[in-house]
């Protein structure tokens, strides 16, 4: 099978298509013929390797070369003790190495609504995860709360946006001028432009603060937060070695003493909340949307798109001869 690698770290130019074994599942395994793929910024940190990527990873070269997160595809073969899915059942999910035209997977994965497209599906994943668990488990968001989503046009603040609408808040997105049109037909009430206003002097607070992108200072961000509001850092500036690490190491710092409640968190791949995202799709709820899609042929400008840091939405990537699906 053809598989995306990248055998040292640097920019999307260190990308190749290699010829890989085609996996097989084990017991508790599904072997998924991949459709689609997304792009996300992990796999962007991980490539380019920043610090935490390589202490995990491998510090002068990857350990592991595989890329990817998100699939969406059908399943081909199950392995032993597999009983709710079967050949032929078109699914969704994450897992490690899914810039691929075949991923084994365990856990995380999902039926794709019928509604949704491959690629479609294939946008949810990660993104989608980031958004439901930052809001939902790491701010505690309830109904009727008043949430501020910066950086609400890319991949997580797309789906942020509709599923704080979904569980109940008022959801004021902070974006650019571009995608301020695109911010309001996702259910935003309240749209503020960076380029003409600082959100931070608006005047307003707010309960819960999902933190996308954006490196302002937490004496800005303390002025838009209730005494008792939860700040949630998902994203930040892609600062070389560290990315947004060094905004959450100035937060902690200057937050010391502060009555407001400050998390950073990575997402975690799980069936349940795959799930989740199944029937927020399946209502419509939440709806995907893709900017740009690319065959896997093409990874390189894929990932050289994603890296310039102004995406709207979602960068989805088909696999298969010659990238199609």
């Amino acid at each position: 099978m053809k598989a995306v690698v990248y055998p040292k770290y640097g920019h999307p130019n260190v990308l190749e298509i290699r010829e890989l074994e085609k996996p097989f599942p084990g017991p508790g395994e599904i072997l998924v013929r991949v459709h689609a793929s997304s792009v996300n910024i992990a796999e962007w940190y991980a490539m380019t390797g920043l610090l935490f990527a390589r202490l995990r990873g491998g510090l002068f070269k990857p350990k592991n070369t595989r890329l990817g997160a998100d699939f969406a595809g059908v399943v081909e073969a199950v392995g032993k003790d597999v009983s709710d899915f079967k050949p032929g059942d078109e699914v969704f999910g994450g897992r490690g190495g899914a810039f691929a035209e075949y991923v084994t997977v365990r856990n995380a994965i999902a039926h794709k609504p019928t509604k949704v497209t491959f690629e479609e599906a294939a946008a949810v994943p990660t993104a989608g995860l980031t958004a439901l668990q930052g809001l939902r488990d790491h701010g505690k968001i309830q109904p009727g709360q008043k949430v501020l989503i910066n950086g609400a046009s890319g991949g997580v603040g797309s789906f942020a946006i509709q599923i704080a609408k979904a569980l109940g808040a008022e959801v004021t997105a902070v974006c650019s001028t571009r995608n301020a049109a695109h911010a309001r037909s996702l259910g935003a009430d309240h749209v503020i432009d960076y380029t003409k206003e600082n959100f931070t002097r608006s005047g307003q607070q707010y309960d819960l603060l999902l933190n996308v992108n954006g490196s302002r200072s937490w004496s800005e961000y303390k002025r838009v937060l209730k005494p008792d509001a939860i700040f949630v850092l998902v994203g930040g500036p892609r600062t070389p070695l560290i990315g947004p690490l060094s905004l959450f190491i100035k937060t902690r710092i200057g937050m010391l003493g502060s009555s407001q409640k400050f998390v950073f968190f990575i997402a975690q791949f799980n069936r349940e909340d795959m799930l989740v995202l199944k029937d927020l799709l399946e209502t419509g709820k939440v709806k995907p949307f893709i900017e740009r899609t690319y065959p896997m042929s093409q990874i390189t400008e894929a990932m050289s798109h994603l890296g310039k840091g102004h995406a709207q939405g979602k960068i989805v990537v088909t696999m298969g001869k010659n990238g199609k699906s």
